[in-house]
């Protein structure tokens, strides 16, 4: 299977734009399975509360319809970061689109900084399966609490899709230990350049079992890549004759006293 990311600039608030700036950078992509970054159709900073409200969309809103579109078109496996409206809330989530016509969406756990301020926190990840192989999505800051990819990895997740829009200089380095503590595949898309004063890192990265990065993106240009990957290795825990990374767990140990 070939796994990659879009890693670019969307322009805030200009919804048509991105959308189809995504699909031009992915047309030409040997991938089966495609990841954008977070809140890819939108931008990032959002200043009120009226902005999220005008920019975001339900789950079978015109943004995701048109990837839904391209999905089928490519038959590929689409997850990209968009402001979802549910009634009077709103979430920072991910879209998971397959060619078949099924959508998924995740609502991110773990909100950073302003988010908290316009957007509801989703309350559960999940896993799904695809062309035979778990899939699980987090979205950005979910990446600094080991509980997050760790949950999916124990839901049976093989490659964890994940749409960022990175700040800190932490995560690529973070997601070698999350892919050696739990051995799965990971996708980080991230975008870059700078959008009302705030700069984000660029660097997208797709890492494999046993913390290998099989390849890291620029800081500063867009760019989308795939490289192909066996998701069987995912299903392999051991690390030696005697020690197992999930078989060795001992949860009564750590519950808090």
């Amino acid at each position: 299977m070939k796994i990659g990311y879009v890693q670019f600039k969307p322009k805030f608030g200009d919804k048509e734009y991105n959308v189809s700036k995504m699909i031009d950078m992915a047309s030409a992509l040997d991938a089966q399975v495609i990841v954008f970054p977070e809140l890819a159709n939108t931008g990032y900073v959002f200043r009120s509360k009226g902005e999220v409200a005008a920019l975001a969309e339900s789950s079978d809103g015109p943004s995701i319809r048109k990837m839904q579109e391209f999905s089928k078109k490519k038959q590929a496996l689409i997850t990209f970061g968009f402001a979802e409206r549910d009634g009077d809330s709103f979430y920072n989530s991910a879209a998971v689109l397959t060619p078949e016509g099924q959508v998924r969406v995740y609502r991110k756990v773990h909100l950073f900084n302003e988010e908290k301020l316009y957007f509801q926190r989703g309350e559960k990840f999940f896993t799904f399966t695809w062309r035979g192989f778990v899939f699980g999505v987090m979205i950005c800051f979910d990446w600094i609490f080991p509980e997050a990819m760790r949950t999916l990895a124990l839901m049976g997740a093989q490659v964890v899709l994940h749409p960022a829009n990175l700040v800190l200089p932490y995560c690529q380095d973070a997601m070698i230990t999350r892919c050696i503590e739990n051995r799965v595949f990971e996708i980080t898309a991230n975008r870059i350049g700078t959008e009302r004063g705030l700069k984000f890192t660029g660097a997208s990265q797709i890492t494999a079992p046993g913390g290998v990065i099989l390849y890291r993106g620029t800081r500063t240009k867009e760019e989308a890549v795939a490289v192909e990957i066996d998701p069987e290795l995912a299903l392999q825990k051991s690390i030696n004759n005697f020690n197992d990374l999930f078989k060795d767990r001992l949860p009564i140990a750590y519950k808090l006293s």
